[in-house]
């Protein structure tokens, strides 16, 4: 292996690292919201510097290959793509963030009737199974399964196109929970934003993984 090839397997690497780490937050922060943890939220909060350390590093790795070996075709669109899934990533990594600070800034939980109304545990279970798609779409350069992830995101516009009606009837219903019900709403469009984000990176696995593909293909 050339260094050119050592350099473009520890990016690769990083990249992967770094989509491990942005599930992890993902997924601790709604369990934390879900069930009120603060101390989750902590350390969901506490691990953001982490992911915004390995933004940077990956970024400037990027740059640094860009100029070492200055790549062309299928190599190109291999930096291209790990630095906009990092940028998307790192975004992940935002959204985990603010939703931990929420659960560690109020002191009442959301009531379960309202996670139930807006069907919050089937936005949970398709945001799981898009990020399992993509971290195996990333490791195994499956654009099969990359493109599973576009079918997922329509039901969470789904969810969130409805929820804002949904909650307004809560509202009328019972005018107390009204604080609660609006969280809940912004926490809900921002996994609505994360979907578009592995949306986003689902295209950039396709769009490297194909080319990948019709090099090898040229090499026999």
């Amino acid at each position: 292996m050339d260094n050119a090839e050592y350099q473009q397997e520890s990016l690769n690497q990083s990249a992967f690292d770094m989509l491990n780490l942005c599930t992890s937050q993902l997924e601790k922060s709604i369990e934390a919201f879900v069930n009120h943890d603060s101390d989750l939220s902590e350390e969901v909060i506490h691990k953001e510097n982490r992911v915004n350390a390995m933004d940077i590093k990956i970024e400037k790795d990027c740059e640094k290959f860009l100029a070492l070996f200055t790549p062309v075709a299928v190599d190109l669109r291999f930096v291209m793509a790990i630095l906009k899934i990092n940028s998307d990533l790192e975004r992940i990594g935002d959204h985990a963030f603010n939703i931990a600070n929420y659960v560690v800034e109020e002191d009442k939980a959301i009531p379960s009737q309202l996670f139930e109304a807006v069907n919050f545990d089937k936005m949970m279970e398709t945001i799981k199974l898009m990020l399992n798609h993509i971290t195996i779409a990333f490791e195994d350069k499956d654009v099969k399964i990359a493109r599973k992830v576009f079918k997922k995101d329509k039901v969470l516009d789904k969810i969130n196109i409805k929820s804002f009606q949904i909650l307004e009837m809560e509202i009328q219903k019972d005018q107390t929970l009204i604080k609660e019900a609006l969280f809940l709403f912004s926490v809900i469009k921002k996994l609505e934003r994360v979907g578009d984000l592995i949306k986003n990176i689902a295209e950039e696995i396709i769009f490297y993984t194909d080319a990948e593909i019709l090099k090898h293909k040229r090499k026999k």
